[in-house]
Order: C-alpha cells, then structure tokens, then sequence
C-alpha cells in the first residue's frame, strides 16, 4: 500500500471500529438491562428496542450512499455519525423503554456503512482493496470479541445509560477522525454523469453479492441463538465464553492474512470466496450433528467449529465488498455499496427473527439445518461468478470474464 491508501485504510477502518464497538458493547447487556426499565416488562418491545437499530439502518443505507456520490463521502459520514451520536445520547437519557425504542431507531438512522466502503474503494486500488477491506472487516470481528470480554464488567459500573453515553462519546471520536485523520476525498465527484439504483440492480455480479451478504449475516445471528447454550451445556459459563470467541477470532485473523491475500495475488480469488462459502456450510452440518447427537458437546469441538466459521466469515467479510467496490460502475459506487450494505441490516434483522421462531418451534436442529440450507443455496448461486480483472487507475477490466487479474 501507499502512504495515502494505509492512511485511508487504518482511518476509515478505525472510524467503523469505534462505532461498532458503541454498538457491540450494548449487546450482551441489552436484554436484561432494558427490563429494568418502565416498560420493559413487555419481551416483545424489550426486542423491537434491539432490533429496530437494523431495520431503520437497512432503510437509509441507500439513501446515504446516493447522497455519497452525489455530495461527496465526508460529509455524509460525518452526518452519519451525529445521528448516530445524539440517538446514543437520547438513549442514554432514556426514562423508560418508549424513549430508549427512539434513541435506537435515531442511532440506525446513522447509515454510513455504504460511504465509509465507497470512499475505502475510491482511495485504494484494486490489487490492494481486499486488504483495505480486511481490516474494516477484521476491525469489527476484533470489537465483537473485545464486547464480550468488557462489556459485563463495563454494564456493572456505569449500567446501560452509561453505556449509550460512551457510545456517543466513540461516534464524536469518529467524527474527529473524519476530519483530522482521513485523507481528502480524491475529486470523482464532480462529473455530471451519475449512477442510479436502478443501474446496480441490473449487475448480475452485484446481486449475487448482495444476495450473499443477506445469508451471510442472517446465517451468522441466527447461529448465534443456539451457539451460547451449546457452550453452555459444554461447561462453559457464560461469563467465560469470550475465552472461545477471542482466541477463534484472532486465529482466524492468522489464516486469513495465510490464504486470502496470496492466493487472491494469484489470481484464485474465486477459488478462496467458493471456498469460504462452502466452508460455512460445513460448519452448519457440523453443529447440526452436535445438536442432534445424545452426548453432551465437546467445548474442544465447539471451539475448533467456531475457528473454521470465522475463517470463513473473515475471508468473506474482507472480499464481499471489495468486489461489489470493483464490479460496480464507478459514478454509483455509493449507490451499490448502498444496496448491498441495505442487504446486510435486513440480513442482520431476518436472522434474529429467524432464528427465534425456528428454534422455539423446531429446535436447534431446525435452526442448523435451515443454516446450512441457506449456505448450500448461495454456494450454487455464486458459482458462476467470475473474479474482476484490474487496471491501473482501479475500475473494473472486464468483468465478465473469468480468468486471472490483468497485469
């Protein structure tokens, strides 16, 4: 990378980083917390107040990232994450559970996921894009893991207003980020020729992407329903649980930065994203035989499964968007990146809906099972992609035809 694209890298990434943090760090408490709250006696508000974060943010993200190609990516960032701050703020002050229900729906309106990508892809070029991408992806994998090791001791001293509070402080950070740290936005927005929604959705590549990135993260929070219980039952307290999810996250870092990174160098991208995808798959059939077996789960098992599944998942995260980055045409870069980070909230809410109502009607089994199907699915719907060439300045050469990267 150069100086600019590692300036650009590590900037953006740590702008996502703080804002996930703020997010994850509310998560492991927020259930128990928000029924101590007038009103939270009530389950089904108490988890409208948990997911409305994903269903505001899946309804914005196309509108934010037009506003990105059209105004440019700063801006709307910044924009971004002052709703995302004053929601965090008036949840903080939240007397009851009506008002932390608006302090979440402002927080998701905070939609800048699709312009923080699009300014990522425009600072960076192709060959070094999927590691740009990679370390957004490994930033949030990283603050996941760290939530669950802080966020118990943190909800313990300062409780979940205070939570939401230093959620707003970390969304300021940001902000401050935005305006010290990243570099200035290279001038592609001044042409009169702009791309559309309509334009995107016409990419074959691109809605193979974004259908994959929907079965991923509804894959990924279904799991996480029946996951818990399963350490659990393998010994494990809850409050130890981050000593599974810390070490698998990190070692998944490990084999990413192994395989990824050479092999898409030379030019078996494919091969890798086909790869993690199936991977996945496997990892459902395995927890399917787990949760279908009479014997009490091996932690050892569990945690060797939950490795491959963030191999997996990291390798994706990392070279999801850096695809749709590439394939998509670049005056609507924002636009693509809009649509499918939209694909990637509804994921995040259709998996948390769905994964409720099948394991509560048909067991874990069924939840695993309606996992792997999934992933199978998207395995044969992205088997005819191709991987996109390269050019110089960064725009897509070729991208219906399969083969290695242009020199």
């Amino acid at each position: 990378m150069t100086a600019t694209e590692r300036r650009a890298s590590f900037s953006l990434a740590s702008i996502f980083a703080l804002r996930m943090l703020g997010l994850f760090l509310v998560l492991p408490v927020f259930a128990l917390e928000a029924a101590r709250l007038p009103g939270g006696d009530d389950p089904a508000r108490v988890g409208l107040a948990m997911g409305i974060y994903g269903l505001t943010q899946g309804f914005l993200q196309i509108p934010f990232g037009l506003a990105s190609d059209w105004w440019g990516r700063k801006p709307v960032i910044i924009a971004g994450l002052m709703l995302f701050a004053l929601g965090s703020f008036v949840a903080a002050w939240a007397p009851d559970l009506h008002w932390l229900i608006v302090g979440r729906s402002i927080q998701g309106a905070g939609a800048i996921s699709a312009a923080v990508t699009a300014f990522l892809a425009d600072t960076t070029r192709d060959e070094v894009r999927t590691k740009a991408m990679a370390l957004v992806g490994g930033s949030i994998a990283l603050m996941f893991a760290l939530s669950l090791v802080v966020a118990p001791w943190l909800a313990g001293h300062i409780g979940l207003h205070g939570l939401f509070a230093l959620t707003g402080a970390l969304a300021l950070a940001g902000i401050a980020a935005v305006l010290w740290w990243v570099p200035p936005e290279p001038r592609i927005h001044a042409s009169a020729a702009r791309g559309s929604v309509l334009e995107v959705l016409q990419v074959p590549a691109l809605l193979r992407l974004n259908f994959g990135v929907f079965v991923l993260h509804a894959v990924q929070l279904a799991m996480w329903v029946a996951l818990p219980a399963l350490l659990v039952a393998a010994g494990l307290e809850k409050s130890r649980h981050w000593e599974v999810y810390l070490p698998a996250v990190l070692a998944s870092f490990l084999v990413m930065g192994m395989t990824l990174f050479p092999l898409e160098k030379r030019g078996y991208l494919r091969a890798v994203f086909l790869g993690a995808v199936g991977l996945i798959f496997l990892v459902q059939i395995g927890l399917l035989f787990t949760v279908s077996s009479s014997a009490v789960p091996g932690l050892g098992w569990l945690a060797t499964l939950l490795v491959l599944f963030f191999c997996g998942f990291n390798v994706l995260e990392a070279s999801q968007p850096s695809l749709a980055s590439r394939v998509a045409p670049a005056p609507a870069r924002g636009a693509a990146l809009g649509v499918y980070n939209t694909l990637q909230s509804l994921g995040f809410f259709a998996g948390g809906a769905m994964g409720g109502w099948i394991t509560k009607h048909h067991g874990p089994q069924g939840l695993f099972m309606v996992c792997g199907g999934l992933m199978l699915l998207w395995l044969v719907v992205a088997w005819p992609m191709t991987a996109p060439g390269r050019t110089a300045r960064g725009a897509v050469a070729n991208p219906d035809v399969q083969g290695r990267p242009a020199s």
